[in-house]
């Protein structure tokens, strides 16, 4: 073959290889309590930091757990070039916790959306079976700019229950029923805070029901040098990961990162200034404390 045709054809190959790649990720913000602000994490500078690193790492698409409508009008106003869907679970308007799914409208379209509640009444706001909170499913049907309807693919954002050990493994198989009636066997993507680790019999129904496989088992690279929940401790470790990516088979999972990132906050020593060990003299320091915009990590995974 003509080397000129060979290297054209290589480079179309490239191109359509790197439209397809989409980074997804699932990132539970913390609600906004009064709480949280009298120990020193306030909503609006996690907000910021959360933004700032969103932004950065520049998902196509995630989904966000615990967001208050207030949250929600922040967030949009911090975030570059996403829109979002989603309703309260309270009441399926703007009452309770969302769990929003936000997407960068230059590079998805949206061609449906909906919601479900996780309970034993999915088409309307309640609690189901032994859960301690009122609990929501949001999905949503997306495409590529670039691609036609034939190429969508589903995206599901949940949090389950963290007490209800019924409520999440009836949620579990509730999920996965919907998850067969809604996608019809198209390609799937479901983030969410399980509020279950990997070695849970909860986690296994969504890996062993032919639909699903974990983003972190199947990835070919990994950066997790946590797990996924912190409790606003920067000095806590586990090997637990609550906070998962589940996708279709189809899906080759490129890349998954669990990333701390951290922030850090001026305290009553901070007016100090100190020089470092081995440090240039002209560098001044002063002791921050350490702090992380949400009590739980976000996670990212690079999909093609």
């Amino acid at each position: 073959m003509n080397r000129f045709y060979l290297t054209v054809i290589l480079s179309l190959a490239t191109v359509t290889s790197l439209s397809a790649q989409m980074l997804v990720g699932s990132y539970n913000i913390r609600y906004k309590a009064s709480s949280d602000s009298i120990n020193g994490n306030l909503w609006q500078k996690r907000c910021q930091v959360m933004c700032d690193q969103v932004n950065f790492m520049s998902p196509d698409i995630f989904g966000a757990q615990e967001v208050l409508h207030v949250q929600l009008v922040d967030m949009l106003a911090g975030l570059d070039g996403y829109d979002y869907i989603g309703v309260g679970r309270d009441d399926g308007k703007t009452a309770g916790e969302y769990a929003a799914i936000f997407y960068k409208t230059d590079r998805l379209r949206l061609l449906d959306q909906g919601n479900f509640w996780i309970s034993e009444t999915p088409d309307r706001p309640g609690l189901g079976w032994d859960a301690a909170c009122v609990r929501i499913c949001t999905w949503g049907k997306f495409a590529a700019q670039t691609a036609s309807n034939d190429e969508a693919f589903f995206f599901f954002n949940l949090h389950m229950d963290h007490v209800g050990v019924t409520a999440r493994r009836e949620g579990a198989k509730l999920i996965v029923s919907k998850i067969r009636e809604i996608a019809q066997g198209a390609p799937v993507i479901v983030t969410g805070d399980f509020n279950v680790d990997q070695n849970d019999e909860i986690y296994s129904i969504f890996t062993k029901s032919g639909l699903l496989k974990d983003s972190y088992a199947a990835t070919r690279l990994r950066f997790c040098e946590n797990g996924t929940f912190n409790s606003f401790d920067t000095d806590l470790y586990t090997e637990s990961r609550i906070d998962h990516i589940f996708v279709s088979p189809s899906f080759n999972v490129d890349a998954y990162g669990v990333l701390t990132n951290s922030y850090w906050a001026p305290n009553a020593d901070s007016s100090t200034q100190l020089k470092g060990h081995d440090a240039p003299q002209e560098i001044n320091f002063s002791k921050y404390s350490r702090r992380q915009p949400s009590d739980h990590y976000p996670v990212f995974v690079r999909l093609n």
